[in-house]
């Protein structure tokens, strides 16, 4: 259905999306995304940028894929023009830099004749970037001062002559051909044949600056056959020069222990973007796929009693986010505030948990530092041992922390403000370890660890003994093996920065003994 003129035209922007990474977006790029009513992206646009989309966008995939058919560029930019003039803001989100041998030129003329308001927002070109987190400076004061970039299609998306690459052959020190896995034996010759040395470095970047990131370095008569055996098609950058030989003294992303595995989240959804974000961070792969829902509690009647009388207690304990997050919903539909808490003061487990109540407009009391309920018990009764005391958590979680108050002296009151249940696709998240596409599971509540083993059954459990699971803490690795689920990783520091860590400690090569190295 074709959108209504509207007497105001829309904006368009066309962002560039950068080479791979979501956190090199431009800070520019991020809010258009934030402001658009429509985001056109296409197939090389990670799909976490588009978390930065407000409530309610449309979101639409144009991404053009040799061999599938998709909307021509025609029909894209007849797209673009009619949303505006419908009054919407649109941005059309492209992989690395909208004017680098992409299409943002002819849609910004496009634009122009249609009268259409638009921004180009420029981005890190995928050559640059990519080359970047292979390691490979395009540029060296001593082995390159020039580069070309050049695309391994002409326009009617055929390979350029023989005789085009011999001309570049010697012209420039570093070579960057970008969509030119397709004819790389043919280019690769042609260079050769122009005069450049079969022996000159050369390597090919796999979807560079992602954790599905593939090098691979030859000489430029053999990188050909090393990529085909290697599996390697587009999106690639293929870089010849000797700048390629600085590889190995200047790659740091991929060497990172995490780099390319494939991480089970099996977090809540909408929980688990930022454990997300922390493993990209990493280098890994994360698959968020829910185990469990969070819902409030089945019996509502203990929680609103509680809400009327909250500045009675002595303290209020949070042990989650989660917890911080249920409680002040249901002080609000109670038509109450953070003014119920009167004089009471408030204790939490970890700064995430003080940074959900912060944002409710209350500072945190105490802040145990150990993430376990058996430290803040520890840490508030080091204060003093309180009258009376309201536990605000799960309704299924470990006794230690209401059970070490009360043998102290203290009267708790332990009230359920939220409940999890296994999520209602078992086989969505049973799937990928089935599949063998998960090389790491992460457990961070014993909820996770038995919505997990419930969704496997117990002839999936074997899928879990060919990954390793990393378990945030003791009491959730304690359900998981009474679950049956063997733990291969434990955190210290029991929050999901100390269990990245851990991980890393664990998936990180033995160093070689002395009388080996050399």
């Amino acid at each position: 259905m074709a959108e209504a003129p509207t007497s105001r035209p829309g904006k368009v922007w066309l962002v560039g999306a950068g080479p791979g990474d979501p956190g090199l977006i431009t800070v520019r790029g991020r809010e258009a995304i934030a402001r658009a009513d429509v985001v056109l992206h296409d197939a090389l646009a990670h799909p976490a940028l588009l978390e930065h989309c407000k409530q309610g966008v449309v979101l639409r995939d144009v991404g053009k894929r040799p061999g599938v058919r998709t909307g021509s560029q025609a029909a894209i930019i007849a797209e673009l023009v009619e949303l505006a003039r419908a009054g919407k803001d649109v941005v059309r989100l492209k992989g690395g830099d909208p004017l680098l041998f992409a299409r943002g030129a002819e849609e910004a003329l496009a634009l122009h004749d249609a009268g259409i308001p638009f921004e180009i927002v420029p981005a890190v070109s995928s050559p640059i970037g990519g080359a970047a987190y292979a390691g490979i400076p395009l540029t060296h004061r001593e082995l390159s001062s020039s580069v070309t970039f050049i695309t391994g299609s002409d326009r009617e998306e055929v390979a350029w002559s023989p005789d085009a690459w011999r001309k570049l052959a010697t012209a420039t020190d570093t070579i960057c051909v970008l969509m030119g896995m397709r004819h790389i034996d043919a280019i690769t010759r042609a260079i050769v044949e122009g005069g450049r040395s079969p022996s000159t470095p050369a390597a090919v970047v796999h979807w560079g600056a992602r954790p599905e990131q593939r090098v691979e370095v030859g000489t430029l008569g053999d990188i050909a056959a090393i990529a085909r055996r290697a599996g390697l098609t587009n999106p690639s950058v293929i870089i010849v020069g000797e700048v390629v030989s600085l590889r190995e003294r200047l790659r740091w992303y991929d060497t990172r222990p995490l780099f390319g595995k494939r991480v089970l989240v099996p977090r809540p959804a909408g929980q688990g973007e930022e454990t997300a974000h922390a493993l990209r961070e990493r280098g890994a792969v994360p698959l968020l796929v829910p185990a469990i829902e969070i819902v409030g509690p089945a019996d509502r009647a203990p929680l609103e009693r509680v809400l009327s009388r909250v500045s009675s207690y002595d303290w209020v304990l949070f042990t989650s986010q989660n917890g911080v997050a249920h409680f002040f919903r249901a002080l609000r539909e109670a038509g109450r505030d953070a003014r119920a808490f009167g004089n009471a003061r408030v204790g939490v487990v970890g700064e995430r948990t003080a940074a959900a109540l912060s944002g409710h407009g209350i500072q945190a009391d105490l802040v145990a530092d150990e993430q376990l309920g058996e430290g803040l018990a520890r840490a508030l009764l080091a204060r003093g041992v309180p009258a009376r005391v309201l536990l605000a958590r799960a309704r299924v979680a470990h006794d230690a922390l209401p059970r070490v108050l009360r043998e102290a002296g203290a009267e708790v009151d332990d009230v359920t403000v939220y409940e999890t249940r296994p999520a209602a696709d078992a086989a969505a998240l049973a799937a990928p370890l089935l599949d063998d596409r998960v090389d790491v599971v992460l457990l961070t509540s014993g909820s996770m660890a038995r919505a997990l083993s419930s969704a496997l059954g117990a002839q999936g459990l074997g899928a879990l003994a060919r990954v390793t699971v990393a378990s945030i803490g003791p009491q959730t690795t304690e359900v998981a093996r009474e679950l049956g689920v063997r733990v291969d990783v434990q955190a210290e520091e029991h929050s999901l920065e100390g269990l990245l860590d851990a991980l890393e400690r664990f998936s990180a090569p033995s160093p070689l003994p002395a009388a080996q190295k050399g």
